[in-house]
């Protein structure tokens, strides 16, 4: 079931990563690497940081997905723009669960509760960063107008306050990652930005 709901997460996040590319005008290589990029980055950082094999170098379907999802993209990508309220719903789950489970796995290693929740941080948004990178962007990590970063960070530093409380397992994770969720929601819903510096405006 947990990895049933990475692939779902990677499917959302390798969409947000191809239609990047097709806003961009790269071929469907560039496509590709934005998908792979947006989908694994995140995961891939966390568990180089943590000194083990990613997770997506062992399974082919953490690889395979994002691939599906560019090919889903290229061909129909004005029906993917579509139903892009939908896919942003499913990317604040992908953010609510990557964060917990990012964080969690952080834990699991024997990091302190603060470094876990930073990479809980990173699992969630690292993927978008390099994204926005590869494509010119300032990244969402640096620019978080929209509360995508803050939604994770709240969902990681919950996530490791229960554990210094002794909840783990899956009550834990999916607290933390409604949690995320539901923020992450109201702000888009709401059009909540984060403050720039006093008197800077947009």
């Amino acid at each position: 079931m947990s990895e049933l709901l990475d692939l779902i997460g990677i499917f959302v996040f390798a969409l947000s990563g191809a239609l990047m590319g097709v806003r961009k005008r790269l071929d469907v290589v560039g496509m590709g690497v934005l998908a792979e990029m947006t989908a694994l980055g995140g995961g891939v950082v966390r568990d180089l940081i943590l000194n083990v094999r990613p997770t997506a170098f062992i399974s082919l379907g953490y690889v395979l997905v994002p691939v599906a999802a560019t090919v889903i993209v290229f061909f129909w990508h004005p029906h993917v723009a579509r139903v892009m309220p939908a896919i942003l719903v499913l990317d604040a789950a992908g953010l609510g669960l990557f964060c917990a489970v990012g964080t969690e796995k952080a834990l699991e290693y024997g990091l302190n509760p603060l470094h876990a929740a930073l990479l809980g941080v990173v699992t969630a948004v690292g993927g978008g960063m390099l994204r926005d990178m590869l494509a010119g962007e300032i990244p969402t990590l640096l620019y978080d107008r929209q509360l995508y970063a803050l939604p994770a960070l709240l969902g990681s530093g919950v996530m490791a306050a229960l554990s210094t409380y002794g909840l783990h397992g899956w009550p834990a994770t999916l607290a933390a990652a409604l949690l995320a969720f539901g923020f992450r929601l109201a702000a888009m819903r709401r059009n909540w930005r984060a403050p720039l510096a006093r008197g800077i405006t947009e």
